[in-house]
């Protein structure tokens, strides 16, 4: 089975969807299909041996769809629908004012009000325009009613196409057989004006739907501009300029200042300052040098450099980005099966609930008002019902809403995996971090240096100890050095180094013995280790607060303590401080010790915490907080948090720039940043929000529109609608749905 993703032309509205998911679902070789109304696009998994895009193509085709092979044939179709909505849309518009124009002449009678022409000629002058609106502008709907009429399949076009075409049909026997008009005592009046403003409308709206459509899919195309285009490698001492497509892993890239840089890769030469925000979201560029991994589409400001390509083509974190945000989109949410399981009848059930109204009008009518208004009130609730019923804004209601929250989450470098996490993660009432490297940056650093004899500095302790660490490859060694070089303090040169294996390190400095190891461990020349107590209180303190410590000494003299830790990041304690004020409860959950946990949690104000948990078993503390009722999030790096992520209502993976693909979580968040994770619950819960409005009102409008549209207002106030404002009706509730899903684009996230 391979997996291909299929764009597709003629598809207007739910009902299309549902129409070409179960033709091509049902042929052998297909194992699965997801088409999306708001994208137009269908995912179809499928066996190449056995079936063809070809032989699907064929399917579709005679149902007045096609699968086509680009955007650009997306983009033709909506430029011939342009110029047909250039020549309706002012003819339209002209046959409405003189519709309002009679309404009110008939409301107010006055001889001011008469319209200066017969109402043959105008019956004349509407069939001609109504022919070519119909035969022209209205092909798709025709073809709708001839397709219904083969294959049985019926879609909006064939609801739009059977109600104008019976307007049109009714309006063409009284004008040219005048005498049937007589022998039923038929009105003077015709529905050739409907037939033109209700064309004329719904295309509009069609042309304003599928624009706006388009719109919604501008953050993949941001990101597919992003690219560089070019790239100058360095090969057998050549400088060149190449195609992006022709570099490979290992080539020399030379970035010069202004450029963007073009793969992803790791800098063997120079130095610079990188805007990262297209991965990032933050506007601060970011200092690299040597050694420090870049990443392709992000922009040099200042600087000379060369760099190593790593990842190249569909492996760059670009593309990674685009891929899972172009998946998401294409995903459906939960919410949607409402709205799918009311499309797929909804068409077969209005033409029936027209079809009875009609029969009713011209039964119980007849018998109160006569067959003349009978039959003239029953063709408009006829026509109406056709025109104003729209499953068109209950199938955009979701998708539109998820293209556009995914769309505006990549920008903020929140990358959703599918719309079922979108959702999920709006319900969460708790999130589980892990510690390191989620809470913590997740390498130790120097919390506190303590000096224990009076002839020594605290800047003397740091430096002895560092220039000894220097030499050692140790985790805790180089947090020592890093911070003398930080304080800018000199590392004096060190003779005699060694290693003591799970004790310290030991080298002479100006003859001098320095000796840095853990607590309670002699040196080897000193059969004991003697503390005072002062030395002992402080050692315990700080090892209460999760610190490792390592004692100093200088020719078996102790000289001061250091204290080391994995810190909190910058933005832990403001980030769950967001949480909190969503109402969310924030647990800890971490392999370390209790002390360290307790310490950590304390100073990030964490709710509760659960330690001393081996990786294997994050996933069943996970469980147990689900069986007790709690929706939860799972926050962690994606590695050997992986079953904790899965087990999750919700996964979130804190991933760095260069390290995006975590097929474990739902949800990934860039750059490590804890501040995208109450963004995170603001993009879940306003695309939520807009699905729900959404789905509201299109629920709301047929609820309303269809018996209006039938007549169930004429007993009560001897109103009618006029299919004229059915269309109108119809073609905003779609309109309406896709804007307010773009007014997602305008969120702020917090």
């Amino acid at each position: 089975m391979i997996k291909q993703t299929l764009k597709i032309k003629g598809m207007h509205c739910a009902s299309c969807a549902t129409i070409i998911s179960k033709k091509v679902g049902a042929l052998a070789g297909v194992g699965n299909i997801n088409v999306n109304v708001a994208t137009e696009n269908a995912n179809v998994e499928f066996d190449p041996q056995i079936i063809s895009v070809k032989k699907m193509n064929d399917e579709v085709l005679k149902l007045g769809y096609s699968f086509i092979d680009s955007k650009d044939e997306k983009l033709k179709e909506l430029l011939v629908m342009k110029h047909k909505v250039r020549f309706v849309l002012p003819l339209a518009i002209l046959v409405f004012l003189f519709m309002m124009w009679n309404i009110l002449a008939e409301a107010f009678p006055s001889s001011i009000l008469r319209l200066p022409i017969s109402m043959d000629l105008f019956n004349t002058v509407s069939m001609i325009l109504a022919t070519v609106v119909i035969f022209w502008i209205g092909q798709p709907f025709l073809k709708g009613v001839l397709r219904f009429i083969k294959y049985r399949v019926a879609n909006m076009d064939t609801l739009i196409g059977i109600g104008t075409l019976t307007a049109y049909i009714y309006s063409l026997v009284v004008t040219l057989f005048p005498q049937v008009r007589v022998l039923l005592n038929l009105p003077e009046y015709t529905y050739f004006d409907v037939t033109i403003v209700v064309i004329g409308f719904v295309i509009f709206g069609k042309y304003l739907e599928s624009r706006s459509k388009l719109q919604t899919g501008e953050a993949i195309e941001k990101l597919l501009g992003l690219q560089a285009k070019t790239a100058i490698v360095f090969r057998d001492g050549i400088e060149s300029e190449i195609s992006i497509s022709d570099v490979v892993v290992g080539d020399i890239i030379i970035v010069k200042p202004g450029t963007k840089i073009p793969v992803d890769g790791k800098i063997i030469e120079g130095q610079s300052s990188i805007d990262e925000s297209m991965i990032t979201g933050e506007p601060v560029p970011v200092d690299k040098k040597m050694g420090d991994l870049v990443v392709g589409a992000t922009i040099n400001k200042q600087g000379n450099f060369r760099f190593t390509a790593t990842k190249v083509g569909s492996e760059t974190v670009l593309s990674q980005i685009i891929k899972m945000a172009e998946e998401a989109q294409g995903s459906k949410a939960p919410i949607q099966a409402l709205a799918d399981k009311v499309s797929s009848i909804f068409v077969p059930v209005v033409l029936i609930i027209s079809i009875l109204t009609l029969i009713l009008w011209l039964t119980v009518g007849t018998a109160f008002l006569g067959f003349s208004s009978a039959l003239s009130f029953g063709i408009l609730s006829f026509v109406g019902i056709l025109v104003i019923a729209c499953p068109c804004a209950l199938g955009l209601a979701t998708p539109t809403a998820i293209i556009v929250g995914v769309g505006k989450g990549a920008e903020y470098g929140i990358l959703v995996k599918n719309a079922e996490s979108l959702e999920k993660l709006s319900k969460v009432d708790t999130v589980v971090l892990d510690k390191t490297g989620t809470i913590t940056k997740g390498k130790p650093e120097v919390t506190d240096v303590v000096v224990l004899h009076k002839d020594f500095t605290d800047q003397q302790v740091l430096q002895f100890a560092g220039s000894v660490e220097k030499l050692s490859e140790h985790p805790l060694a180089e947090a020592v050095v890093k911070k003398v070089q930080e304080n800018n303090t000199e590392l004096l040169k060190v003779e005699n180094f060694s290693a003591l294996e799970g004790v310290g390190v030991r080298g002479e400095i100006d003859g001098r013995t320095i000796y840095v190891h853990k607590p309670g461990v002699a040196d080897t020349d000193v059969s004991v280790s003697t503390s005072n107590a002062e030395e002992s209180e402080k050692i315990k303190e700080l090892q209460e607060q999760g610190k490792t410590v390592v004692v100093v000494e200088i020719n078996s003299k102790k000289i001061g303590l250091i204290a080391l830790s994995d810190t909190l990041k910058e933005e832990a304690i403001g980030a769950i401080a967001k949480l909190h004020k969503r109402g969310i409860k924030v647990v800890m959950l971490t392999g370390d010790n209790h002390l360290a946990a307790e310490y950590i949690a304390k100073q990030a104000n964490i709710d509760d915490v659960i330690s001393e948990v081996m990786p294997a078993h994050k996933a069943l503390k996970i469980k147990e907080l689900q069986l007790a009722g709690r929706k939860v999030a799972m926050v962690g790096d994606g590695i050997n948090d992986a079953p904790a992520l899965v087990q999750a209502d919700v996964g979130i993976a804190m991933a760095t720039g260069t390290d995006i693909a975590i097929e474990s979580a739902g949800i990934t968040l860039l750059h490590g940043d804890l501040n995208k994770l109450s963004q995170a619950f603001n993009l879940s819960q306003s695309t939520m929000r807009t699905i729900k409005q959404n789905l509201f009102w299109a629920f709301i409008y047929n609820v309303i529109g269809i018996p209006i549209a039938a007549g169930l207002l004429y007993p009560i106030w001897g109103i009618v609608l006029n299919p004229v404002f059915a269309g109108i009706a119809m073609a905003g509730s779609s309109v309406s749905v896709v804007t307010n899903s773009l007014r997602l684009k305008t969120k702020k996230l917090k």
